[in-house]
Order: structure tokens, then sequence, then C-alpha cells
């Protein structure tokens, strides 16, 4: 499976394996239409090993932590249920120790399919994958989406209370107060774990405190949304597109402009988007040749030669209410035809506006360059959740026309 794929589950009961080179803490949570628990006792993990319909097995190490969940036996209300990982070691990211998932027939243990989600870097928890209710149909679908801020992160941005003393827990088992731990233990609450021996309970929870303290009062803290207005961003930095914790679902555009650099002689540089399947499978491209693609719900403001002028130098509006499902990415890029290199070229950007409005909501801003012709400058992913996030990229390719930009683009969705 590739990121925001999915298939039917042909059994009712499945198991998911989540394996890597390192020891993992893995973990389901219960959740209802609104995304999120009922309580804690929907966060199902190696202290609180089963729940209505779901069950968490650990490997001991020697083999993969699994969770499995049995449609037939989940409680009304329950529409989907998220499988997570964190690396068990307390500060380890994902960085080179990229896991993979197994959805198997829980009965017989045979293979219905296999993730490991692409690009993984300074992540320290992940929704693997996800099984949720469709249409009266229970599917598995590929997610890979990271957090920077551990297990905490991802409970807290799903419901699960994270309270305040479990960050001091740590400072206990260091104390010779042994006969105060006992105390946690009998309680399968998130707190639990981190009592008698640190790394069991929340061990992904505690290594995160340290760097992030903002953590618990900001859930979700590795993601940044537009509720505080324009966003700035950063070269890999990510921006999902809510506001007022609903996603923007309406027409947006994207301008990308540029100037000659050291007054240099006027530069031609087309702007183009591309789209793709939930397969990283090419659907279409639009740029100067190609003014409007799926049934117009993007659309090109045509070519500009020369660079000149203030402003955004070429415009693409994509209708995010109207893109099909179909539509799972879109990468949006920039190159040379005329063959000058991006070496020659200052002041590249992309920004991000409310069609309706005006409004700059997301801008990014290329600070290097490289003597190439091509560059990936964002790409917008629909998650899983029906959101849109826009993640800055400045990805140089050597390619003039958009057609050979569509394979590097492809792999990095």
């Amino acid at each position: 499976m590739t990121p925001g794929s999915n298939i039917p589950l042909p059994v009712p009961r499945v198991a998911v394996d989540v394996s890597a080179p390192v020891r993992l803490d893995v973990s389901g949570l219960l959740l209802t239409a609104d995304g999120k628990v009922r309580s804690d006792d929907d966060f199902i993990f190696y202290n609180q090993p089963s729940g209505p319909g779901v069950t968490y097995r650990s490997g001991g190490g020697a083999t993969p932590d699994s969770i499995t969940v049995d449609t037939a036996a989940l409680p009304p209300g329950i529409e989907k249920i998220v499988v997570t990982a964190s690396p068990d070691a307390a500060g380890q990211t994902f960085q080179g120790i990229e896991p993979t998932a197994t959805l198997r027939n829980a009965a017989d243990g045979s293979v219905i399919a296999t993730f490991t989600p692409p690009q993984l870097g300074t992540e320290t928890a992940l929704v693997i994958v996800e099984i949720y209710l469709r249409g009266g149909v229970w599917k598995a679908r590929a997610v890979g989406q990271g957090y920077a801020n551990g297990l905490a992160g991802i409970a807290t941005d799903f419901g699960v209370t994270v309270e305040e003393p479990a960050p001091a827990q740590p400072v206990a088992p260091a104390q010779p107060v042994a006969p105060a731990q006992p105390v946690a233990p009998p309680t399968p609450t998130l707190q639990t774990p981190v009592t008698p021996p640190a790394p069991p309970a929340m061990a992904p929870a505690a290594p995160p405190a340290p760097p992030a303290p903002p953590a618990p009062p900001v859930p979700g803290a590795g993601k940044i949304n537009l509720d505080k207005g324009r966003v700035s961003l950063q070269k890999n930095q990510t921006v999902s597109l809510v506001k007022g914790g609903r996603p923007l679902l309406s027409q947006v555009k994207m301008g990308l402009g540029w100037e000659p650099a050291y007054r240099g002689k006027d530069i031609d540089l087309d702007a183009s988007v591309i789209a793709y399947g939930p397969q990283r499978n090419h659907i279409d491209s639009c740029y100067f040749g190609k003014l409007s693609i799926v049934n117009g719900a993007i659309k090109h403001s045509g070519d500009n030669l020369t660079g000149e002028g203030g402003g955004d130098d070429e415009v693409i509006v994509v209708d995010l209410g109207r893109l099909p499902q179909e539509v799972t990415g879109l990468v949006f890029t920039v190159n040379s035809f005329s063959g000058q290199k991006f070496t020659e070229v200052a002041k590249a950007y992309c920004r991000l506006l409310d069609a309706a409005t005006g409004e700059e909501l997301v801008r990014f801003d290329l600070t290097s360059a490289e003597a190439q012709t091509g560059v990936m400058m964002a790409k917008l992913i629909r998650q899983f959740t029906g959101e849109w996030e826009m993640t800055a990229m400045g990805d140089f390719v050597k390619s003039r026309t958009v057609r050979g930009m569509v394979k590097p683009a492809a792999q990095s969705l």
C-alpha cells in the first residue's frame, strides 16, 4: 500500500503487526465519528491491552507488537481504529528505521496487505494505518502521518488525557521513594505506564517532555494550522489547512513568483501543478499548455514570459471542494524552459491565498538555489481526516518541462 490508499477488509477480524529494526511501542485508539476517543479507556496499549473489539499483543522484542481489531465486536458509535507506533528508546526518531505494518487475517495469519511509510525523519511517533467504516463497509487505509512530539502528541490529538503529573513521574523513579510508585499499576490510565519502570507506560511521552514542554498545552504540537493567521514556512515544514477546527474546503490560489537575479536578463519560468492519485499515479498536469484539468477544479492563469513586475508571475487556482476523491496529492513545480538555472533567479516564492478574500494563508520563500532547471516548490496532500496539508519543498530537479517532473514529484509524495 502507499500513503492514502485503502482496501476493503475481506474478513471481520484483522491483526496489524508493526515491525522495525528497533523495538517499538504500538497502540490502538478507538475513535467516534468526530475523530476522538470516548474516554481514556479507548486507548489500547501495553499497560491497557484490551478494549471492546481491540486488543494489544506484545512481541516481547522477538516478534512485532500487534493490534487486533474485531470489527464485529466494536461498540456502536466507534467508526475508526488508528494504529500508532513510536520507538521504545528515549528520544529516538524514525530516521533510518522505517517501520512496516503488515495487515493479516487474524484467524489464519495470512497477509492481506503491507505498508511502509516513506521519507521519515524527525518524527517520534506515527499513525501508521487506520481501520475505518465507510458506507457500511470496513476498510483499511495506509496513513503514515508523523508527530514530532511523540505518542503524547497523538494521544492528545485524539482526545486522550495526558495529565500534567505524567511528565513529573520520571523524577519519582529516581527518588528512593519506591513505595509511592505501586499506586500507579492498578490504575489503567495514561499515568500508569510512567510509574514503576519509566520506559513501559508512556515511554514515548516521557522523552518528548524535556525538549518540548509546550506539547501538553498544545495538542498535536508537531502540526501548524491557520488559526493564528498567515503562516511562513521553511523547507520541509507542513501546515494543515484547518482554521477554527474546520478544514478549508474552498477555492485557493497558489501564486508563484520570481525575479531575474542581479539585474540579469528576463527569465522565462513556467509554473505547473501535477495531480496524483492514492497510488502516486499521475492523473494530469496543469501548465501553460493545458490551463484547466480535472473538470475545471484546477486552472492555470497562463504563461509569464519574463518574470518582470510585482506580485505573482503565475497563478494556479484550485477548488479543493470540487477536486474528485481520486486526487489525493498536488505538487506545484517551476521549470526554466529556456534552460537558465535557478542560480540566475532571485526571490522565487510560492504563496497560498484564499481565492474569495485574497487573504494570504501560507508563504514559502526559496532562500537557496541550485544550478538546475526545475524545482518542486510545495505539495498539497489530502489527509485521511479529509483536510489538506501543505508542505514546503524547495527540491531541485534537472528538467526544463513539467513532463520531466512527474516521476520525481510522485516519489516526493
